[in-house]
């Protein structure tokens, strides 16, 4: 597993941000903050990953101002009286030397996959649908999508008054932003929906443009984007390389300096057909076709696809030396790492030196623990 890793680590200039390397850690919910604040754990449990060399943390989602905008109870609100323990975090990543960032989110009417849950406001989506033919919950209001993207603006606003270096926007697996890019969740004949994956974009869009006026030109933006669905893994927003330039162009012309691209396995082309089968992954379309910077995610450093948690497999350290081909034919600019910094904090120390043996297995186990 020998691998000369020098590429991960160039330093990367975003706006107003520099990041030491191209190492990120990927969102991934933890479900430890009682009844929706965070305290001293969390600060410890990123200074930790900052301590290992991460170069951009990015925290598992953040809920905006909505009234059921989280589908668990301990999932962090970013807003009211529980903004003010972020500032902790945020201090002790930039004491361990990383930046951070946070990822804002509104769950639409995704359930929790992990408990039986119910929040006390119904649930909103652009359709009142869940899935394709699956009714829950409200079908949103063009008043209740405009408070929505006030309350996105104003999360971001907050981070950058926290000191967050830059802010993420969560549009991708099943949850709210993705259920309007969804034809099978957005059914609406207003502005908001529509037979075109680009007028379905419009909510996203708007969210946006409403951040980058309230942030100002410099402050990093990036948002989270995925053709798969929790509610299908097989699903797929667009098919061909002019749907994807339609769906994800105008979303960078409103503001988005930073595609985050969620695939299940990092390594598969996203159009074999276009490329063959040693070609361009998601991020490294959405690179080429927006100009934008992009983060590729998915199953890195370990042997096993992601959705294996939710079978209760574990996954073994793999090789890192198609990450390290890709990463230095620049076909995307960021890596984000998941689970393999839950049972590795010093992942990116390890890689950087050659300790590919040190590296530690992930058991789902690891999910019980918050260190």
């Amino acid at each position: 597993m020998a691998c000369n890793a020098d590429v991960l680590f160039r330093p990367l200039r975003i706006g107003s941000m520099t990041l030491k390397n191209r190492i990120v850690m990927a969102p991934m919910t933890r479900g430890f903050a009682i009844d929706g604040a965070v305290g001293a754990a969390h600060a410890n449990y990123y200074r930790k990953r900052a301590e290992g060399g991460v170069g951009l943390v990015v925290t598992e989602g953040v809920v905006v101002d909505r009234p059921a905008s989280r589908n668990e109870p301990n999932v962090p609100r970013f807003y009211g009286d529980d903004l003010e323990g972020w500032g902790d975090v945020v201090g002790a990543v930039h004491g361990a030397g990383g930046a951070i960032a946070p990822q804002i989110w509104h769950t639409g009417a995704v359930r929790s996959s992990s408990m039986d849950w119910e929040p006390d406001f119904t649930v909103e989506s652009p359709s009142g649908l869940i899935a394709p033919d699956q009714v829950r919950g409200d079908t949103m209001s063009e008043e209740a999508i405009a408070d929505t993207v006030t309350a996105f603006a104003r999360a971001a606003a907050d981070a950058k008054r926290l000191g967050f270096d830059c802010v993420e926007v969560h549009g991708a697996h099943g949850y709210l932003v993705d259920q309007f890019f969804w034809a099978g969740t957005n059914l609406r004949d207003d502005r908001y929906g529509g037979p075109t994956l680009k007028e379905r974009s419009r909510f996203a869009a708007e969210i946006i443009a409403t951040i980058r006026a309230e942030v100002g030109p410099d402050y990093p933006l990036i948002l989270r984007v995925s053709q798969w669905k929790q509610q299908d893994y097989s699903a797929r927003l667009t098919q061909t390389l002019e749907a994807m330039a339609d769906w994800l162009v105008p979303l960078v012309e409103a503001g988005v300096d930073v595609l985050h691209c969620s695939q299940r396995r990092f390594w598969e082309p996203e159009f074999p057909e276009a490329d063959g089968a040693q070609g361009l992954n998601f991020a490294g379309w959405a690179k080429k076709l927006t100009g934008a910077l992009t983060i590729s995610v998915g199953s890195v450093g370990l042997d096993g696809d992601f959705l294996q948690v939710f079978k209760g497999q574990h996954s073994e350290p793999a090789s890192i030396d198609s990450l390290v081909e890709r990463m230095e034919r620049d076909e995307f600019d960021m890596i984000a790492i998941g689970r393999a910094l839950i049972t590795n904090p010093d992942w990116a120390h390890k890689a950087q030196t050659g300790r590919f043996d040190e590296m530690v297995p992930f058991s789902t186990d690891a999910l019980a623990q918050f260190v």
